[in-house]
């Protein structure tokens, strides 16, 4: 007999089937709605989904362990709370002896609410494009910690990180107490991140990713760096920073410091003011700098697509050309051309890799003889703002047009074969869904783009915390779907315009997974039945939920 909780959601969704109706060749009308294939799906074959997302040594499993016992809840960062204890963060880097050693660190410091990892990257690949030892923390990681400490262009190796990892631990751990707690897990990163800098001897140059905020945050610590950079500001984190434009604003422009240089990029006009007037005060030139000009790149495509990165591009060349004025490096650069960037420019734009922005993977369980041709496709992009949703939404539209031209390798190539779009979605629970589904909604339908059929998902990092062995829960009544269930409400109210059967509106299918292996499985499984047709599945709303989806395809090809 059914429990009380399947019930209840069985009557809650009234679905009509126990799995959505694959699509057949000719079906051009979306799949049947409101319905909730997971629920009737054994445990068991989630499980086996599951199986094989951790790598990596016990040691290093033991050292996750201990990084997740550090996870707090993060608490508004004001005044009236002290930034949550934030003159702790001078205490833990005098324990780590890192006082000198983060003085002598020549940093690149980024702030912002869209684009700071963008920028971060644009800016670390040109300075080690001209010849730089380069050191680059990011946030948040997508697939395994290490990824948001990378020297030179690549993640730190599992023996240094554990290396650094067990000395700053022990090192802490030793050293506080009851009035110096343990520092909370984004802190932590932030020190080990400064310890790894600071002792691998050949970092020329760090660059650094605010993780929240600015003024509270952990990388703040570092008082004078080199040049300071502020990306798009918006609505991001309310309930830690503020509730208005103004007062997030000046949170971030906390990284601002007297006589270092900054810049920022156009901002609306309640953000600008606030921006300028914290310069004014501090007396420092901050300037504004605009979108890259395309023809400045010789035909090279940016390594990060979509049109905002040529914002993202234009703000880290500043940065990365005021570094090497203020480090007398200048004369490093090699221009062919005045109307376009130094080389060295150039390759370090068109040479950027994130992981998780702009990204399109081909499933290769799917795929026939080539990548390129591949049933089933997925778009990834970690928007979680209504600002970048609305970015993310204008590239996917864009590199699903078989009839544009496309920028570069990873985007999707032309095919002939009709095509389906479909959205795996989930956002936080901070995050605000009526502001972030109708804004995806609204420009993909302005671009020509309808979503046949909709899937919302838990996190599996929700289970998975770090990349460590843990498993899902076993029991069904732990699965807490109420946050899903909401999203999949709230689509379902917007005005939608794609046509249904009879030519009248449709709010087109929509399902709750319970978990994302079952998801990936259940497209998988169409896209393998409908090969005449290409399922193009756009993942978005939560960087985490990207990650998830990257490590799932990276483990079970």
């Amino acid at each position: 007999m059914p429990t009380p909780r399947l019930v209840h959601l069985r009557h809650l969704l009234s679905f009509r089937s126990a799995l959505p109706r694959p699509l057949g060749p000719n079906q051009s009308h979306p799949l049947p709605g409101s319905v909730h294939p997971s629920l009737l799906l054994p445990r068991a074959m989630a499980g086996v989904a599951y199986a094989g997302l951790a790598t990596g040594s016990a040691e290093y499993e033991e050292v996750l362990g201990c990084l997740a016992s550090l996870i707090t809840q993060k608490v508004r960062a004001d005044t009236g709370n002290r930034g949550n204890q934030w003159e702790l963060m001078s205490k833990y880097v005098q324990i780590l002896e890192l006082e000198e050693s983060i003085a002598q660190l020549k940093v690149v410091h980024v702030a912002g609410t869209k684009g700071k990892g963008s920028t971060c990257t644009f800016a670390e690949s040109i300075l080690r494009s001209c010849g730089f030892h380069t050191g680059l923390f990011t946030s948040p990681h997508l697939m395994d910690v290490r990824e948001r400490f990378r020297l030179d262009g690549l993640d730190i190796s599992e023996e240094k990180f554990i290396r650094y990892f067990w000395w700053c631990w022990k090192t802490l751990k030793d050293k506080t107490g009851d009035g110096v707690p343990m520092p909370a897990y984004f802190r932590f990163l932030a020190l080990l991140a400064f310890k790894i800098f600071s002792d691998e001897q050949q970092v020329d140059v760090v660059v650094l990713e605010v993780g929240l905020g600015g003024k509270y945050d952990a990388t703040n610590v570092v008082r004078a760096p080199v040049v300071c950079g502020i990306t798009s500001l918006g609505y991001d984190h309310m309930e830690i920073l503020g509730n208005t434009l103004g007062e997030i604003t000046r949170e971030k422009a906390g990284i601002l410091k007297k006589g270092v240089p900054a810049y920022t990029v156009p901002q609306p006009e309640e953000a600008m003011s606030v921006l300028m007037k914290r310069a004014t005060e501090l007396g420092v030139s901050l300037q504004v700098v605009h979108p890259l000009d395309p023809q400045k790149l010789e035909d090279q495509p940016l390594g990060l697509h979509g049109e905002h990165q040529y914002m993202n591009a234009g703000l880290a060349i500043a940065l990365a050309n005021t570094w090497l004025e203020r480090q007398g490096h200048l004369n490093r650069l090699h221009v062919k051309h005045s109307g376009t960037l130094p080389d060295q420019f150039i390759k370090g734009l068109s040479s950027a890799c994130l992981h998780g922005r702009g990204q399109i993977i081909p499933n290769s369980q799917v795929n026939s003889e080539n990548d390129r041709d591949s049933s089933l496709v997925f778009y990834l992009d970690g928007a979680h703002s209504s600002e970048s949703m609305e970015m993310c939404a204008r590239w996917f539209a864009h590199a699903t047009n078989s009839d544009g031209i496309q920028p570069g390798p990873s985007e999707q190539p032309h095919t002939d074969r009709d095509s389906r779009k479909f959205l795996l979605f989930n956002c936080m629970t901070v995050r605000d869904p009526q502001r972030l589904l109708p804004r995806l909604l609204d420009t993909c339908a302005q671009n020509g783009l309808h979503f046949e059929h909709a899937l919302f998902v838990p996190n599996q990092s929700q289970y998975n915390k770090l990349g460590s062995l843990a498993s899902p829960p076993s029991e069904r009544e732990q699965i807490d779907l109420s946050w899903q269930l909401s999203l999949q409400k709230v689509w379902g109210n917007l005005p939608h315009h794609n046509k249904g059967l009879n030519d009248v509106n449709s709010s087109g299918a929509t399902s709750v997974f319970e978990s994302l292996p079952l998801a990936i499985k259940w497209l998988r499984e169409t896209a393998q039945q409908n090969q005449s047709i290409q399922f193009q599945v756009l993942v978005t709303g939560s960087l985490h939920l990207v990650g998830d989806v990257l490590r799932l395809l990276k483990n079970n090809k």
